[in-house]
């Protein structure tokens, strides 16, 4: 999708990239992807295919939580590889140093097979959408720590404190464009208000980005179907139960029955609905509602696409959560 943050870059800038990493000489290349923030190419070198993902040019105004988290997804990656059997692709090279282009850039391996959300396929067994990435999930889960927030951002010693500092931040962002939101300001309120229920949330690796694009999906040598994970930009260290906005999204938590089921079969630590864990849920449902609300701001145009979804998105998310959190008694 067209967006202000994408860096757009000629065939030399491609070119001086690939020949500072020594990966091969440019053969052809083209942009990919449905994403909305950075830029992404297919590079073939040499004969070999190759993801070329470049952040927003540095001068680029972006989210405070945006700020050089493209440099921090090599470490999701990282940790995922180390930490779960969930298979992502390898980063063959890295930039930081805005040397060749004004923006950090990674080189990374093209995974075969299709988006999660186009995968079609006769497998002696596959599972649906909704509980693949609800297991995926719950496997992430399991990597711990003592910290809460984005690290770009800095960290917190409890979950209050880091989602208290994210609103805030976003809040702050809207202010930089000339913006107030008022709903912004209610869920800050709310965070006030259940501020020790927040405070006892753990503390896991949470994706905050559970859609099936984010996923490739091919089949093996058996007929099997086999999943990977991209894009895992986005993840901070903060209460799991956040994971559950993404999937079978705009449900009301206790009806998410098909990722519920899924994800209790595998988790380390099953979610048992209570209004506690509401209360947890529908926070983070309002903080992406707070995203969506605007990051429009920095990325469309009033009449674009992705301006309309945010609003009408963050419309229907913000009203669901504000009306559990006024209703519920603890």
């Amino acid at each position: 999708m067209k967006s202000k943050t994408k860096y757009l870059l000629n065939s030399i800038q491609i070119s001086d990239i690939f020949q500072k990493s020594e990966l091969g000489k440019v053969n052809s290349f083209y942009a990919m992807g449905a994403g909305e923030f950075n830029s992404v190419y297919c590079v073939k070198c040499d004969g070999k295919e190759y993801v070329l993902k470049i952040a927003p040019h540095k001068n680029k105004k972006v989210l405070t939580y945006e700020k050089d988290m493209l440099s921090n997804e090599i470490k999701w990656y990282e940790r995922i590889g180390k930490g779960t059997s969930i298979k992502i692709p390898e980063i063959y090279f890295c930039d930081f140093s805005k040397s060749i282009i004004d923006a950090d850039y990674f080189i990374m391996e093209k995974l075969h097979g299709v988006q999660m959300d186009k995968f079609r396929a006769d497998c002696k067994e596959i599972d649906s959408p909704t509980s693949k990435l609800a297991t995926m999930a719950a496997e992430i889960h399991r990597i711990k720590n003592d910290k809460y927030g984005y690290a770009q951002n800095g960290l917190y010693d409890n979950w209050y404190l880091a989602i208290k500092a994210m609103t805030q931040n976003l809040i702050n962002d809207a202010k930089a464009v000339g913006r107030k939101s008022k709903r912004g300001d209610k869920l800050l309120v709310y965070i006030e208000k259940y501020k020790d229920v927040l405070m006892k949330a753990d503390c896991s690796m949470v994706n905050f980005d559970l859609w099936t694009p984010n996923v490739i999906c091919n089949t093996d040598e058996f007929g099997n179907a086999t999943y990977a994970w991209i894009d895992p930009e986005r993840t901070f260290w903060g209460d799991s139960v956040a994971d559950f906005v993404a999937l079978e999204f705009g449900k009301p938590l206790v009806n998410k029955k098909q990722s519920l089921e899924a994800y209790n079969s595998v988790a380390d630590e099953p979610i048992e609905i209570t209004a506690e864990i509401e209360i947890r849920y529908n926070i983070a449902m309002a903080y992406i509602a707070l995203i969506q609300e605007v990051e429009k701001y920095y990325r469309y145009s009033i009449f674009n696409y992705g301006w309309i979804r945010n609003v009408v998105s963050a419309k229907s998310l913000y009203n669901k959560a504000f009306k559990y959190l006024d209703s519920v008694n603890i």
